[in-house]
């Protein structure tokens, strides 16, 4: 349960603790703040903020999935925090993934949001490169300008894709980023995700799109 400090008395927060006794063992109940120490870590990487506040949310360690209630906190009950548990450990509940707003405009290289990544890179029409990055990091940055003259080359290539992905602030089902930048590739016919382990210039990157994306190769069939 996240709540804010001022909230600790609250009628949903006696039911919330009347909810940990009755369905004890099913899942570990605890609650936390927004701000400080480890409740600013937690709520960070589970996305809440605290205009989110109060939420119910929950996690599990496989894939380190994350979900929330869309009951809001003073219409919880034992039983309704008790089906919310249950539908979580039973694979029923949806998945909550952080994104930001879907863009209202997209230039030559595509930004991916969580809520639009499976529509984008799992099309089987598109062959797609994806560069997860976070803003702070410095690789990153230097990437930046080359992927922004790549995404300029292929700009008129409908079925080649070049995205970018800010994991900081977007999440994708299945997708776990363990270091920045990362670049997978994801052509027609395998979504599956290769690991782009080629030089990060531009040289290097085209000489693996003329390799391996066929929707280019459609294209220089077609001059």
């Amino acid at each position: 349960m996240f709540r804010a400090a001022a909230d600790k008395d609250a009628a949903f927060m006696t039911t919330f603790s009347d909810a940990a006794k009755a369905h004890k063992g099913k899942m570990l109940f605890s609650y936390a703040d927004v701000s400080g120490g480890i409740a600013e870590k937690l709520a960070e990487f589970m996305g809440v903020q605290k205009t989110d506040l109060p939420l119910l949310a929950a996690i599990l360690p496989a894939g380190m999935k994350k979900y929330r209630s869309s009951t809001a906190a003073a219409d919880l009950t034992v039983a309704s925090i008790g089906e919310f548990a249950d539908d979580v450990l039973a694979g029923k509940a949806a998945e909550h993934l952080k994104s930001e707003p879907v863009p209202e405009t997209q230039g030559p290289v595509t930004i991916l949001v969580g809520t639009e990544w499976e529509k984008i890179v799992m099309d089987p029409t598109k062959d797609v490169l994806v560069k997860y990055y976070a803003p702070w990091c410095g690789h990153c940055k230097k990437l930046a300008p080359i992927w922004e003259e790549l995404g300029e080359a292929y700009k008129d290539n409908a079925d080649l894709v070049i995205a970018k992905f800010d994991a900081t602030l977007n999440e994708a089902s299945g997708v776990q980023i363990q270091g920045y930048p990362t670049l997978i590739w994801y052509p027609k016919g395998d979504k599956t995700g290769k690991k782009y382990e080629g030089d990060r210039d531009i040289e290097g990157f085209k000489k693996f799109l003329d390799a391996e994306s066929s929707a280019l190769k459609v294209a220089n069939e077609e001059l």
